[in-house]
């Protein structure tokens, strides 16, 4: 694996990337973060200079756990993370467009697509780290934050399964208009993620595609503490 984080997201296998998030409408990744570098995310937790917001999820019927927003400007880790997935994941932002037959809006760069979001008003920082002690979980959810969302993001796993935590599975349920919802359930080992929708798929029928709306959430954590890091491309109001 390549020792610089933008080396190791270009070397990742982004055609089949691609086709699955096409077919499946997510796609999981091998580690792309090294234990080291988890521990580095997990340190940042305890230090509030680093966020401009703490959420109790209990207090607003979330679920059961802790996470925090990371305040601009973000870890350099984190920058790097969020600004290498983007330009791949634009273009499946377009492709998607398209295949809705809507014009593709995604810029290339980061960049350019903050500063749309700022013009809109959405100028607080999104990327998080969420902390689920025993008994913790998050509901099914969707994070917009604003009229100005990217289609997709990251959730990357920063400790050990099975020796950190127990549970604690990624969830994902998929609702297509006029049917029961299908779920997903992904495993995430320690520097793992997973790219999946932030509001809704296309799906292929037989007149074209059409949107399914996706949430998203995690299961119980039996046993352990789970922490993870969420990278969000938008910015919010």
């Amino acid at each position: 694996m390549p020792n610089n984080i933008s080396d190791r997201i270009e070397s990742l296998d982004w055609d089949d990337l691609h086709h699955l998030l096409d077919i499946q409408g997510f796609a999981k990744l091998p580690p792309v973060l090294d234990p080291h570098q988890c521990q580095e995310m997990i340190h940042t937790y305890n230090n509030p200079s680093n966020f401009r917001s703490t959420i109790n999820m209990k207090r607003y019927r979330f679920g059961e756990g802790e996470y925090k927003y990371y305040q601009a400007p973000l870890p350099p880790l984190l920058q790097q993370l969020r600004t290498n997935f983007y330009p791949e994941l634009a273009k499946a932002a377009n492709r998607w467009l398209l295949q809705l037959r809507k014009e593709p809006m995604y810029p290339s760069r980061l960049s350019e697509f903050l500063d749309h979001c700022n013009a809109q008003g959405q100028v607080r920082s999104t990327p998080l780290i969420l902390k689920y002690e025993t008994g913790g979980y998050n509901c099914l959810h969707q994070d917009l934050y604003g009229d100005v969302y990217f289609p997709f993001q990251v959730l990357f796993v920063l400790n050990q399964r099975e020796k950190d935590y127990n549970g604690g599975e990624s969830i994902l349920v998929e609702q297509r208009p006029r049917a029961q919802s299908r779920g997903h359930v992904i495993t995430l080992e320690q520097g793992e993620g997973l790219i999946f929708p932030t509001n809704y798929r296309p799906i292929e029928g037989t007149r074209g595609y059409y949107r399914a709306s996706v949430r998203h959430g995690v299961s119980t954590v039996s046993s352990g503490t789970r922490y993870g890091l969420g990278i969000i491309f938008h910015d919010a109001k």
